[in-house]
Parts: structure tokens; sequence; C-alpha cells
């Protein structure tokens, strides 16, 4: 009986463990090729701000942003 509660236990870790893994990689996968921002965003938020953004500061928070995917 408690060997039966443990495997019970373990296989929803496991099931868990291994759900978690797979389903970031998607995720990684999804927002590599899917990227949340582009450049036009970029500029529209700065000319929100009240910036004209030259090129290299897109290319330089372009930067930033893949840093962190």
């Amino acid at each position: 009986m408690w060997i039966d509660i443990l495997q019970i236990a373990l296989g929803f870790i496991a099931g868990g463990v291994l759900g978690f893994f797979i389903s970031r990689k998607v995720m990684m996968k999804y927002l590599k090729k899917n990227p949340p921002i582009n450049e036009e965003m970029i500029r529209t938020l700065m000319s929100g701000m009240g910036r004209t953004p030259t090129q290299k500061q897109v290319n330089q928070m372009m930067k930033q942003m893949q840093k962190y995917m």
C-alpha cells in the first residue's frame, strides 16, 4: 500500500518536472521565432516619451531585449 502511494507521488513529481522543462523549451522556441517587441515598437515607445531615437539607440535597446531572452 505504501509503495503504491510512493509510486503515484513520484509519478506526479516526475511529470511536473518533465512538463516544466518541455513547456519552457517550447516557449523559448516560440519567443525566439516571434519576438514580443520589434524596432518599430521601440521607436514608437521612445517617440511617445518625447524623444526622437537614433538607429544606434534602437539597436542598443534591441540588444538589451535579446540579452534577456
